[in-house]
């Protein structure tokens, strides 16, 4: 599951990155949580939970299916 997250990671990354932000993969548990670092312009934006929730989360729900949560730590 942890190489299905970091593919569809890589597929928003240009998307945060073209706003001078980024997201790390910090760890991937077996019931489904994410744990992921926003980096850069996106650690301090007011629309972080949003990118978070709405974006990542989405996408990455979309992608790969066993994926329950996410949560920036």
């Amino acid at each position: 599951m942890k190489e299905k997250v970091e593919q569809a990671l890589a597929n928003i990354r240009p998307y945060l990155q073209r706003d001078g932000g980024d997201v790390e993969l910090v760890e991937v548990s077996q019931d489904g949580m994410v744990k992921v670092r926003l980096k850069g312009t996106c650690c301090g934006c007011a629309m972080a939970t949003w990118t978070l929730k709405q974006g990542i989360e989405r996408v990455l729900k979309q992608a790969v299916p066993e994926v329950k949560e996410v949560v920036a730590v």
